[in-house]
């Protein structure tokens, strides 16, 4: 059967969780625009596989994080390089789709593209090009022939840079954003006797073991302000053991909570939030949960800061992603030795009372969540759907 013919043949390579997550709701999203179910081939995880996707290997095996684990790893991770671009081109796929982890996907899609270069290649999720090495998006556009981005000034930064066209699709978190926010009464008043604080301390090891210490020593302070104070800690279940050990020690004993639904019933009733820098700022900023976000680096990345004060290669001052988004220091942020209880509890204290301070970071997230909603209702997977479906109807012309 010809290619014209035949059922469309979908490329999607995501080298962890979170791509294997966006790659299987835009599959889902395919298939039910498609007048033909595709079929799919790459390297995915559970959701993807599950859909159907053929992968050319176990994806864990280059869903790797850190320097050293990377190192560890690479002469597997440059022969999976090689496997899935040789699979691809054999394949002759209608369409190439790049999930994230650019480490490993855009070495993938930059073969592909000298090897078939007639085969079209959407990158989903934008690199930091904003914050790291700027260089990066003139080099994608080489072959990259659009990009779904999920922050709403990336397609102004990439036009700006010489990137490829970009199209902002929205973010996956405001598709569960019902689930977050609280129904009429589920988060009682502020200026209650009971407050509900979240502690957020990570999703790795080493956000954990950095942040743990620092963290029992701030909210032990806070409540010495605040003292009906409820603390909540939900836990990743691989590290809920770590965790548990961690906390051990703190004068305030938090209930710690696994699994995504109490979760998203904690953001609903918590007051405010102490979290690690990461996804979880944004994700409590569209929850109207008031925050104060810290994190501290290993010695690599201290050394790199310390350059940058000198050689400037990093462009943004802020490691908050809502911050970043509003282009305003809305959410205090704390980074390394300034993330320490004294300023952390003196930065917190006030997001647990009607306070000002209080009252401008939900001010805040009002514009976040208007500055992330797309036109007329639109869905996220949908609208990066439709991107992929023009693009695989157009080719590369």
């Amino acid at each position: 059967m010809d290619k014209e013919r035949r059922p469309p043949v979908i490329a999607i390579v995501a080298g962890e969780e979170s791509g294997d997550n966006l790659g299987a709701d835009l599959a889902e999203a395919l298939n039910a625009r498609l007048p033909v179910a595709p079929s799919y081939i790459g390297v995915g995880g559970a959701r993807l596989t599950a859909l159907g996707l053929k992968s050319f290997f176990d994806m864990s095996d280059v869903s790797v994080m850190g320097l050293t684990a990377v190192l560890q790893r690479l002469p597997l991770i440059v022969k999976r390089v090689y496997q899935t671009v040789d699979g691809i081109v054999a394949a002759n796929p209608d369409i190439l789709i790049i999930i994230d982890s650019p480490d490993f996907t855009h070495n993938v899609a930059n073969r592909v593209r000298k090897r078939a270069p007639h085969i079209p290649i959407v990158g989903y999720v934008s690199p930091s090009v904003w914050a790291w090495r700027p260089g990066r998006a003139r080099k994608m556009s080489r072959y990259v022939d659009d990009l779904l981005a999920l922050l709403p000034f990336e397609p102004a930064i990439h036009k700006k840079l010489g990137g490829p066209p970009t199209h902002y699709v929205g973010h996956p978190l405001s598709e569960n954003i019902g689930d977050l926010r609280p129904a009429a009464g589920e988060r009682p008043p502020v200026d209650g006797q009971r407050k509900t604080l979240l502690v957020l301390p990570g999703s790795r090891t080493s956000e954990i073991s950095r942040l743990l210490d620092p963290f029992g020593e701030t909210v032990a302070k806070v409540s010495e302000a605040v003292p009906d104070l409820e603390l909540v800690l939900p836990a990743v279940p691989h590290l809920e053991d770590k965790i548990r050990t961690g906390v051990a020690s703190w004068t305030v004993q938090p209930s710690i909570i696994a699994g995504p639904e109490e979760k998203q019933a904690a953001f609903r009733r918590a007051h405010a939030a102490l979290a690690a820098s990461g996804t979880v700022s944004l994700e409590l900023a569209l929850a109207g949960v008031p925050m104060v976000v810290a994190y501290k680096v290993d010695w690599f990345f201290r050394r790199l800061k310390d350059l940058n004060r000198i050689f400037k290669f990093a462009s943004v001052d802020s490691f908050v992603l809502p911050n970043i988004i509003l282009g305003e220091k809305a959410i205090p942020e704390f980074l390394d030795d300034e993330a320490n209880p004294d300023a952390l509890s003196a930065a917190l204290a006030p997001l647990l009372a009607d306070t000002p301070d209080r009252q401008r970071q939900i001010d805040a997230f009002t514009r976040l969540g208007e500055a992330m909603c797309l036109a007329d209702g639109a869905s996220q997977r949908g609208a990066a759907a439709d991107v992929v479906i023009k693009r695989m109807a157009s080719g590369r012309n």
